[in-house]
């Protein structure tokens, strides 16, 4: 048996020399009384001798000492491993990433789950590559998540210069970054670009032995690309919806890993890394052999206590002395449990009910109990166990009745009260809930009640919307009734117009018809006459006309034949002269542009020339 601190030992001799002081000293009216006297004057009693109570007491101090040496007995040495499972994540940085299909965009959720994925796996080394047409270096392989999440927050689209995604050049990095003899898992975070086969990423993953994990970050609906001045991205003049592309999930199953969709919640962050706790074998890192002890010091601490409620009682020999001590150290708390001395057997029902999902039986412990006691989260309980039962109602009730004075849990409280006014899908109780969720927000900021919050705040859009086409339908109702008898009211009078309008046109024909009958007859031999010489005049002109306007065609003719042939001389001479930059003046700038950025990422791989695709979209 050995000692942990030893040092500690010291203090004995002290606590000797102090109660040898005081054991020597004589008691004050020994000084004036024999002890003859004070044997005849004593009543006779069965309480402990002072001398011996100080005996005690010395004893209790040298035994607390000893506790405090913490006593132990060697059991050997053991040896401790560190192993980790290497895991680089890639993050899609491309300007696809900016689509709010998910809240508040794809990178940000992205990044959101990374941090998640940070806190949930303390103990494994993580670093972060960003990728898009290159790849870079943001943080390497490091257990220290704090400075990962550090550099992982400042990213975002506006570190690169190049549109596009291209999952080889990523695949390359991450072969260089990780030691060649250990196993390679990969994260990947995207939405899969435009591409549909990925038989060469497979193919180059399975002969560097890279287990690939994806987590398709994006909707099957999809949603377009804004840019920074509130415009959104367009490809032959019509606007581009980005939208998840499900081919990604090849790479991950054809390489051993698991494709997961994302969602709202940490859900899909749990199971990846689970999925890839199960997948992964982890090397070893460090091992460092540590001495194991038994503790005994449990052991002179349980006596000295014994010792001193021993020392504190004033009788010895009387059946329940102790009990007398126990009593006076613990009255007060006991006084105050008589009453509900088996209450915790309630709660241990009710809580055995509502884990076995008999909620009806476990709301009705709970309102018991809390009835009794009135205890917070007896109502709290009751009602998350109403909630269970779609009683929404009442659950709200009895969440009122509960409130507590730690932060976090009051937020819990509100929260599960906006969830219930969301149930009812009323308006004025969608706007309750908001109401409900800013406060608990105010208290604590929760990821789920901000999504719960944003996604109320939608769907009473969405309802107010409704009831103003409602209203908007009923009013256009009411305006084509109103139109359609005005209409009938004016096709009626035009009837009646048109009638009486034939009727006095007929009876005017009828007399101006007698007065024509007499008149065409003496005018119809002059007109014929009139009629043929001026159809001999216009077709002397109409042959003058045609002669002109073939000898201004060939006027024309000859005119554009002389343009085109100068036009031809200046394009010969513009081709000439480099109206673009080269390649290599085009690689210079951008390799100042790289320079001169303020950024943090390193670009790993060599730098390629990609061929232009004119299909390929424009992120």
């Amino acid at each position: 048996m050995t000692f942990l601190y030893p040092n500690m030992l010291f203090l004995i001799i002290l606590v000797v020399i102090l109660f040898a002081l005081l054991l020597t000293q004589k008691e004050s009216h020994a000084h004036f009384f024999s002890q003859e006297v004070m044997d005849k004057l004593r009543v006779s009693a069965n309480t402990l001798p002072l001398q011996v109570r100080n005996w005690l007491y010395a004893l209790v101090a040298i035994l607390l000492v000893l506790a405090l040496a913490n006593p132990v007995i060697q059991e050997g040495k053991v040896a401790v491993k560190a192993k980790s499972a290497d895991i680089m994540i890639a993050l899609d940085i491309s300007d696809s990433m900016l689509a709010k299909d998910i809240y508040p965009n794809r990178l940000k959720a992205a990044k959101a789950k990374v941090m998640e994925l940070l806190k949930l796996a303390p103990n494994e080394r993580m670093g972060v590559i960003a990728f898009a047409k290159n790849s870079y270096l943001v943080a390497p392989l490091s257990f220290d998540h704090n400075a990962v999440g550090f550099l992982l927050r400042k990213l975002d689209t506006t570190s690169i210069t190049e549109k596009g995604t291209s999952l080889l050049s990523m695949l390359e990095v991450v072969d260089r970054s990780i030691k060649k003899d250990a196993q390679k898992y990969l994260l990947v975070l995207s939405d899969g670009g435009d591409k549909k086969d990925f038989s060469k990423e497979i193919a180059f993953a399975k002969s560097k032995g890279i287990t690939i994990f994806v987590l398709g970050v994006a909707t099957k609906k999809g949603a377009p690309i804004q840019n920074q001045d509130g415009t959104f991205i367009k490809q032959h003049g019509e606007i581009i919806v980005s939208r998840l592309n499900e081919n990604i999930a090849q790479l991950a199953t054809k390489t051993g890993g698991v494709y997961i969709q994302s969602v709202r919640a940490d859900a899909d962050v749990k199971a990846m890394l689970s999925e890839i706790e199960k997948h992964s074998k982890k090397r070893e890192l460090k091992s460092e052999e540590i001495e194991r002890f038994e503790p005994l010091f449990y052991y002179p601490l349980a006596l000295a206590l014994l010792l001193f409620l021993v020392a504190t009682t004033s009788r010895y020999k009387r059946n329940g002395s102790v009990a007398l001590v126990f009593v006076a150290v613990f009255g007060t708390t006991l006084q105050d449990a008589n009453a509900g001395l088996l209450d915790f057997m309630q709660v241990k029902a009710a809580n055995a009910a509502y884990a076995k999902g008999h909620y009806k039986d476990a709301a009705s412990e709970y309102n018991a109990f809390a009835q009794k006691s009135h205890n917070d989260a007896s109502y709290y309980n009751a009602g998350n166990a109403l909630y269970k039962q779609k009683k929404y109602t009442q659950a709200r009730k009895s969440y009122e009745k509960a409130s507590f004075t730690e932060p976090a849990q009051e937020a819990k409280r509100l929260a599960n009260i906006g969830n219930t006014y969301v149930k009812e899908q009323k308006q004025a109780s969608l706007q309750k809930a908001i109401e409900v969720y800013e406060k608990s927000l105010k208290l604590k900021e929760d990821k789920a009640t901000r999504e719960n919050l944003e996604a109320v705040k939608k769907a009473l859009k969405k309802q107010q919307q409704k009831q103003q086409q409602q209203k908007e339908k009923k009013q256009d109702k009411k305006n084509k009734k109103e139109q359609n008898k005005k209409n009938q009211s004016k096709e009626k009078n035009k009837d009646k117009q048109k009638k009486d309008k034939k009727q006095k046109s007929e009876s005017e024909k009828q007399s101006q018809e007698g007065e024509k009958s007499d008149e065409q007859s003496k005018d119809t031999k002059e007109n014929q006459q009139q009629k043929e010489q001026a159809k001999k005049e216009k077709a002397k002109k109409d042959k003058a006309k045609q002669e002109q306007k073939k000898q201004e065609k060939q006027k024309m003719q000859e005119l554009n034949k002389e343009k085109q042939k100068k036009d031809a001389k200046a394009q010969g001479a513009q081709k000439t002269e480099p109206m673009q930059m080269s390649n290599e003046e085009e690689k210079k700038w951008l390799n100042k542009l790289n320079q001169e950025q303020n950024s943090f990422m390193y670009r790993l791989n060599p730098e390629k020339q990609y061929e232009e695709d004119p299909n390929e979209k424009p992120w």
